[in-house]
């Protein structure tokens, strides 16, 4: 309580917090690039067998007639030889009953002038390697998540913030320059760890030094900048059309952001738990004399020393509530009704993520002009925001959570169905659901959180966000069941949409509810209260007191309201 009420002295949101908030907010536009460059730097092009007439920079197009007799109609991996008869007319060699395998491709160049796609001929026995790749950039968002995350807590946000930056620029530039496969792969799988890294440290750093009453428009607006990056990436490849120049142009803006390293404070958070007193207290004068804010030293101390004081009660509560051992993730899954609810969360985060990411890589499948459609695919997350920013503290948060999940799926499902001739009205729903499930996803980070007991709101959040890159690592095989049906993807997303809206009605609204604070506090939130046999044997109604009530024994009942 002590820092939060010297944020509330230099003021929740002053000049000094929105300058660097700017700043920080920044770093997630190249976060952006990395996330969704495989739009582009995997870009599947149409190809065809090169057959042995064809010269070393052969085109893609190819007469009709030569077309249909070269290839089958069920594999475009394998050649028939043909050739050409005395009046000029072509035949498929008589002596070959069964096609060749290709040795060579010639892609169409018309939409993509060259990609990792193309140049590492990720087609017929090879094609399942795009999707690998993309996989595992996941993976590392995970393992980054996880790593950076420890280690920003134990040696600070700042250092971890700009060692993940070094090494994001260093492998996005191996990315951009290497010869083959493994190499573009393992340093793709880097660069996702280092965005974890970038984006989750710079979101804490944000977010601590922002005043209560802000938090919730500080999460949003650092969303919306990560949004920004879709155009930036559309203008870059508007611009760029060979993929190692597009991959080392998202890359560059690191070398920029090296720079806040004289700007960018340590969080004051941070100082503070690990007893770096005079160091938080040097960043908060600073604050204030930007803020022109008149705070001595000695206020400062008083409010610190408060906030101090108030931690070891606060720790000595949480121990009488959970004596035999620290609180874990274990014990959401360990007492019925926290299990309940933390497993809807778990399904949530799943089908948010696993949506929004397939949906964000699949606009090459939406026919049209792709470039276009990934445009509109980012300018509709904006709106979603600003709708979460209007409704959240009106309409609560599991509303806008099933609502959104619901649009979502129905969005999906009936750009499925629609006929594909209809292609304006394809990408309309698509994107309906595009919108719909970003706004699930901005707030189930906020829902989640408020459903979580202290004592295990980090682990919880933690572990929700490493089980949903689960399905950000499933999301590019699913965008392959096109090959199947081109509408099969969209009716997986939407239906997982609107299952995980239906489950979310299991969770109880938290929209000014009191912050749960124990285990305890969290097993009884959302359970129908029962009244107890004996007082229903006594003809008594059951007395709730509120928390911290004084009783017999003299310490609470635990409950709070």
């Amino acid at each position: 309580m002590g820092y939060d009420e010297v944020i509330v002295q230099l003021g929740d949101f002053g000049r000094y917090q929105k300058i660097i908030f700017l700043l920080i907010a920044l770093t997630s536009i190249p976060v952006a690039f990395h996330k969704l460059a495989g739009v582009f730097l995997l870009a599947k092009p149409d190809f065809r067998c090169a057959l042995p007439s064809d010269p070393p920079n052969a085109s893609y197009a190819l007469a009709a007639e030569l077309k249909e007799l070269a290839y089958s109609a069920q594999d475009n991996c394998a050649y028939y030889q043909v050739d050409i008869a005395d009046n000029g007319s072509y035949y498929r060699n008589p002596n070959q009953t069964t096609p060749q395998q290709c040795t060579r491709y010639i892609y169409d160049q018309s939409k993509y002038l060259n990609s990792a796609y193309t140049e590492f001929d990720l087609v017929c026995g090879r094609k399942f390697l795009a999707s690998t790749s993309e996989s595992i950039f996941m993976l590392g968002v995970l393992l980054g998540s996880i790593i950076f995350g420890q280690l920003s807590d134990k040696y600070g946000r700042k250092p971890i913030f700009f060692a993940s930056l070094v090494i994001q620029v260093i492998f996005g530039v191996v990315a951009g320059i290497a010869p083959e496969y493994f190499t573009y792969t393992i340093a793709r799988l880097i660069v996702g760890a280092t965005t974890s890294g970038v984006f989750l440290v710079a979101y804490v750093i944000a977010m601590e030094m922002v005043g209560p009453s802000k938090r919730l428009y500080a999460g949003i607006f650092v969303m919306m900048f990560f949004s920004l990056g879709y155009f930036g990436m559309a203008l870059l490849a508007t611009f760029i059309h060979d993929w190692r120049w597009l991959q080392i142009a998202f890359t560059l803006p690191g070398l920029i952001f090296m720079a806040y390293y004289w700007i960018i404070p340590e969080s004051v958070r941070w100082l503070l738990s690990k007893g770096h007193k005079e160091r938080a207290i040097k960043i908060i004068q600073q604050a204030a004399r930007f803020n022109r804010v008149d705070i001595t030293k000695e206020a400062l101390q008083v409010l610190l020393d408060e906030g101090e004081k108030q931690q070891p009660e606060e720790k000595q509560q949480q121990e009488q509530d959970q004596p035999e051992q620290a609180a874990s993730v274990w014990d959401l899954l360990r007492y019925p009704n926290l299990r309940r609810k933390t497993l809807v969360i778990f399904f949530d985060w799943l089908v948010c993520t696993g949506v929004y990411y397939g949906l964000s890589w699949s606009t090459n499948n939406l026919g049209g002009n792709v470039l276009l459609n990934f445009v509109i695919s980012g300018a509709v997350e904006i709106p979603a925001y600003c709708f979460l920013l209007l409704t959240l503290n009106r309409w609560g948060r599991r509303s806008i959570l099933c609502g959104c999940m619901m649009v979502a799926g129905c969005g999906l499902i009936i750009s499925a169905v629609v006929p594909q001739d209809m292609h304006w009205l394809v990408v309309t729903c698509a994107m309906i659901g595009k919108l719909a499930i970003t706004g699930s996803y901005g707030t189930i980070y906020l829902f989640s959180s408020e459903q979580f007991p202290t004592v295990v709101r980090n682990v919880g959040m933690g572990a929700a966000s490493m089980v949903s890159r689960l399905t950000g690592m499933l999301a590019p095989y699913l965008n392959d069941m096109v090959v199947i049906w081109p509408a099969l993807p969209m009716i997986v997303y939407g239906s997982l949409s609107l299952a995980a809206g239906f489950m979310s009605l299991l969770l109880p609204e938290t929209l000014n509810k009191p912050t749960l604070e124990t285990i305890a506090d969290g097993e009884r939130f959302g359970k129908k209260e029962r009244l107890d046999a004996a007082y229903l044997e006594t003809g008594k109604a059951m007395e709730v007191q509120p928390l911290n009530a004084p009783v017999a024994n003299g310490k609470s009942n635990g409950h709070k309201y």
